[in-house]
């Protein structure tokens, strides 16, 4: 069985940097309720408090924070970079550990987001991009679906599943 990581907001737990949370969803309550998932927020597990200063990534691409070229900073101007790297190698030992293929995880999150990210001017501007966790995932072979996107990360679970061996017990 395929095991999915998931972002803890996505699923109701209230970690948003506003102490918010998103969903759950349905498919990623059902995925749950099989045992597939595996919950992850990266900023919390990275040691940044909930609720938290809300941070964005200057020119939105978090593999440039990952590789230590730029960082990443609050709304206060306080840099957060090791922080959300923690976060994203705490995800890299999961996908290791457990042979994880597809994460779901938070659009337009710094971490999180998979198509887009704010531009750093905290004025919500939105740029293609993608965040810390994504960056890193994604360097491992890893798909990454956001919450808009879930009917297509449910059929990539389906080929995976499909794909998978079947493991037969001798009578």
């Amino acid at each position: 069985m395929q095991r999915i990581l998931v972002s803890a907001c996505l699923l109701g737990h209230t970690v948003r940097y506003d102490g918010g949370a998103h969903g759950p969803f349905t498919l990623l309550q059902q995925w749950q309720q099989q045992g597939r998932v595996l919950v992850l927020c990266p900023e919390v597990a990275g040691g940044l408090p909930t609720p938290r200063a809300p941070a964005e990534i200057a020119g939105g691409q978090g593999a440039q924070v990952l590789d230590g070229l730029i960082a990443l900073y609050d709304v206060q101007g306080v840099d957060v970079s090791a922080a959300f790297v923690a976060g994203a190698r705490q995800a890299e030992q999961l996908v290791r550990e457990h042979g994880i293929q597809l994460a779901v995880l938070k659009a337009r999150s710094p971490s999180c987001g998979n198509q887009h990210t704010y531009d750093g001017s905290f004025s919500g501007q939105l740029v293609a991009g993608e965040g810390v966790t994504t960056a890193a995932l994604r360097r491992l072979g890893v798909r990454v679906f956001n919450e808009q996107q879930l009917a297509e990360a449910g059929a990539y679970v389906q080929r995976l599943d499909d794909a998978a061996p079947c493991i037969t017990r001798p009578l």
